[in-house]
């Protein structure tokens, strides 16, 4: 029910909609007023559900009439749109007989994987006194080495920190974006400001976590993904999934967004809504990612779009450039259990000479029926795909050399660096192989210094527009890693 505009809650835990605001109002907090310190360490900078407070609705209340914190509306009708996730798409609506209320009401079924949100549901966030950090003057402990390309980025980053502006670090893949981040972040941390790096995969974070608390050793460091069980904890850093930023509200000085151009953060525009409600309103925004779309590379040609490259890695030497070799009706052939001939010499070759390869396939099927064919050339030879449970077991074993190739879907076409590979594409003129996915997976050729070079062929059926940008971009990084002094020639 309803008392003096304030929410209360009756017998069923009624919520009366019209004590909602759409944003936050100015209130005066109560001076004298004793508020608990884990509710305010749980709620700051973050839009929970009622159901993820474990705290009484009597405690809530008297911290409500004091002005500690503040109930936000989940749904609103007229627009009809979500305040957690931003969708106004009406598709991702649907109507039920709500318990709480004894209404049939909306509720928003694009993040109902984080709680269901209803129009009688509201978003808690404190309004209280902010959470003050330790400032460590120092808390950077890395004694690494950056490229000349990895300095100047570092420089650019560290200003964007300090002036609370948006900059895109377009590095190729291999130039090491996670140590160019160290030095803004550690600049952010010293004066007390709350950073964010967040990825769309999981595997990401559990990756950079053990990373940056090895170099941040003083500093609270939380990472954040479905399941985590630092989900309720409040840190200075915080490593996560976008989707985790559903539940942040202005939270953030300083907000990374890594891969920017993966899906599905690519794609899907409540998990871009959130990177933008998680940040304050005076905050900085960088994204990362070795492949920006499109519209942003024509930005950044245009000055448009405050932006810095990395066009070279670390070892000096230029990015290998795919070969397109016309491998025929693959597909028909793959139906008669036989490999297109270039296809299957350039597999023996590797097998012959003992290089590793990976070997990208546009559909499982087509991957299942190539593993089929090859392992009567080798048997040690494996495959993976997303739904795989032994997906984590087999990389580890090509890490070790235990599998000579392997066959995988585009869900190993970044994020896995193996030392002294080949790459591969079949069926490159697949649409699923777009100019960002191919070159990514073009990235995944020599990464180390100790084998910086590899072959990367593109197997098609007919040349893509998207195999045409994607070789485009990596002469066009190599042209001007050469012209920056970045690449041995």
């Amino acid at each position: 029910m309803l008392k003096e505009k304030i929410v209360i809650p009756n017998k069923t835990n009624t919520v009366d909609e019209q004590a909602f605001s759409d944003r936050f109002p100015s209130l005066s907090t109560g001076r004298n007023f004793q508020y608990n310190p884990e509710l305010q360490k749980m709620l700051t900078g973050k839009q929970l559900l009622l159901e993820e407070l474990p705290f009484s609705m009597e405690e809530l209340q008297k911290h409500n009439e004091n002005g500690y914190i503040l109930y936000r509306k989940g749904i609103n009708r007229v627009p009809l749109s979500c305040t957690r996730c931003g969708t106004s798409d009406p598709t991702w609506f649907a109507e039920f007989p709500c318990s709480r209320c004894g209404k049939v009401e909306f509720y928003c079924r694009s993040c109902l994987m984080m709680g269901r949100v209803s129009e009688c549901t509201p978003l808690v966030s404190w309004a209280g006194p902010n959470l003050e950090f330790n400032r460590i003057s120092e808390p950077l402990h890395w004694d690494g080495q950056l490229s000349a390309g990895q300095k100047a980025a570092s420089r650019r980053v560290m200003e964007a920190v300090e002036k609370s502006a948006e900059l895109l670090v377009w590095a190729v893949a291999g130039a090491g974006k996670t140590e160019v981040l160290f030095a803004g972040i550690a600049q952010a941390l010293s004066t007390g400001r709350r950073v964010c790096v967040a990825t769309p995969r999981t595997d990401v974070v559990l990756e950079l976590a053990p990373r940056f608390e090895k170099v941040f050793p003083d500093i609270k460091i939380a990472a954040l993904y479905g399941g985590s069980e630092d989900r309720h904890e409040y840190a200075q850093l915080t490593i996560a999934t976008t989707h985790q930023l559903l539940r942040f509200y202005k939270a953030f000085d300083v907000m990374i967004v890594d891969e920017v151009d993966a899906f599905p953060y690519s794609i899907d525009e409540t998990l871009q809504y959130a990177a933008r409600q998680s940040r304050k309103s005076q905050s900085s925004l960088i994204y990362l990612t070795a492949t920006p779309k499109k519209q942003w590379q024509k930005e950044c040609r245009l000055g448009k779009r405050n932006y810095v490259t990395i066009p070279a890695r670390f070892h000096r030497h230029p990015l290998p450039i795919p070969q397109f070799v016309w491998s025929g009706n693959w597909e028909k052939q793959l139906s008669k259990r036989r490999l297109s001939t270039p296809i299957k010499k350039w597999i023996e070759s590797r097998l012959a000479s003992g290089k590793q390869a990976m070997i990208f396939a546009p559909k499982i099927i087509a991957m299942d029926k190539t593993l089929l064919i090859l392992r009567q050339l080798h048997p040690l030879i494996e495959s993976v795909h997303a739904e795989d449970p032994d997906r984590e077991e087999k990389v580890m074993k090509f890490r070790n050399k235990e599998i000579p190739i392997l066959l995988t879907t585009t869900i190993l076409e970044r994020g896995v660096t193996i030392s002294n590979i080949d790459v591969a594409v079949i069926g490159s003129e697949d649409r699923i192989f777009t100019e960002s996915a191919l070159v990514q997976i073009a990235g995944r050729a020599g990464r180390s210094a100790e084998y910086p070079t590899g072959n990367v062929t593109f197997f098609h059926y007919g040349k893509t527009e998207a195999m045409f940008s994607a070789r485009s971009q990596i002469v066009m990084m190599n042209k001007d890693g050469i012209k920056r002094g970045l690449i041995d020639v």
